[in-house]
């Protein structure tokens, strides 16, 4: 059995976190949760028309993604984590877990954002809002992993970053 327990795959919308995490998942046999599929009904709607959520939108969706992490032997989670504070709080669940971070610039997750369709979070000033919540995370023990190549070796780097090592 791996090391790997817990894990959350954070960045901003558009980073890849869902793709790498159910590729995480898979590779590491445990479950997989997107954190958007516990935001509210009011979260979804207010992203749904081009308005970033502020932390009071976030309190209950940060506790009940703190409850989820409480609650499972073994997790990937997808979430974007944006703030040092939202990390403390779901590190506080569990001070084992481990996070991958998705890093990437403005002008890709840009561009990757335009190419995909079907997701309410949308538009450039969403992302904007994203980038200028993102309180990117040093001395924290976060995995750092680039963005900037294709999604396998992005897959292959946050495996060896988590001690695994690349797809068999």
């Amino acid at each position: 059995m791996n090391k790997v327990k817990k894990a959350i795959v954070m960045g901003v919308s558009g980073s890849g976190k869902t793709a790498v995490g159910q590729a995480l998942a898979r590779r590491l046999d445990i479950p997989f949760v997107d954190a958007d599929s516990l935001h509210s009904p009011e979260n979804v709607a207010k992203m749904a028309s081009g308005q970033p959520l502020n932390d009071d939108d976030r309190v209950g969706w940060l506790t009940a993604l703190a409850d989820l992490i409480a609650a499972q032997d073994r997790l990937v989670l997808a979430c974007s984590a944006l703030k040092r504070d939202y990390r403390n709080q779901l590190r506080a669940a569990d001070p084992a877990l481990t996070f991958v971070y998705l890093r990437g610039s403005f002008e890709t997750i840009s561009a990757r954002m335009r190419a995909r369709n079907g997701h309410y979070f949308i538009g450039e000033k969403m992302l904007k809002s994203q980038f200028t919540q993102l309180e990117e995370p040093v001395d924290e023990g976060v995995l750092h992993v680039s963005i900037e190549q294709d999604l396998d070796a992005v897959i292959g780097a946050s495996l060896t970053a988590l001690g695994v090592g690349p797809q068999p």
